[in-house]
């Protein structure tokens, strides 16, 4: 995975109006979990404020970072796991950061690459991509940036399932049966065949 640097700073103030406040200043909370736990053997988080700026070069784009996060001057090696959007306008509104390290592995969505042309395309059909990532579990030194998927052999109504699928070093999370490609015939491509079966039958 690439890696990249994100600041902030930490809060003070917690609760629904300092956050409302910190986002007016162009600030998005956020939440840093770690290796803490509570009394009650809940993770502890961190709580932070980063400008939006920041988040911005992490969040609307395909690829997967490990990201270096630079609070009050400390350093954290994390990954984004859970993001919150307003509902109607779709802004950034919270985001909570997992403390990785070289020990313990991560479980994290990988996006799903398709290489080849497949033969069912070649023979008139649409390629539907199901799913677009896959959940792999690895050290996240190990965890690539994309997963790629061979469809060269894919015929019209066939399908891949992740239980097909292996990688090298990566223990895969998806269920087994979850499909990640399928191609489909076109109705154009339907009607031709239909066409051609009944001037057969003539």
């Amino acid at each position: 995975m690439k890696e990249i640097n994100v600041t902030g700073q930490k809060r003070t103030d917690l609760g629904k109006k300092a956050s409302k406040l910190l986002r007016k200043e162009g600030l998005v909370p956020c939440n840093l979990y770690g290796e803490q736990k509570d009394e009650n053997g809940k993770p502890v988080a961190m709580s932070f404020a980063v400008p939006m700026t920041e988040l911005r070069k992490v969040v609307y784009t395909p690829h997967i970072y490990v990201i270096n996060l630079i609070i009050d001057g400390e350093s954290h090696t994390a990954v984004m796991k859970e993001l919150q959007f307003h509902p109607v306008t779709d802004a950034l509104l919270h985001v909570d950061f997992y403390e990785v390290n070289d020990q313990k592995p991560l479980t994290i969505g990988i996006p799903v690459k398709l290489v080849g042309l497949a033969q069912g395309v070649r023979d008139g059909g649409r390629m539907n991509l199901s799913i677009r990532k896959i959940n792999v579990t690895a050290p996240y030194q190990q965890i690539p940036e994309h997963l790629d998927v061979d469809v060269t052999a894919l015929k019209i109504g066939k399908s891949i399932k992740v239980g097909e699928l292996s990688f090298e070093g990566l223990e895969i999370a998806t269920p087994k049966e979850v499909i990640v490609c399928s191609i489909k015939m076109t109705r154009a491509a339907q009607q031709a065949a239909a066409a051609a079966a009944a001037a057969e039958g003539k």
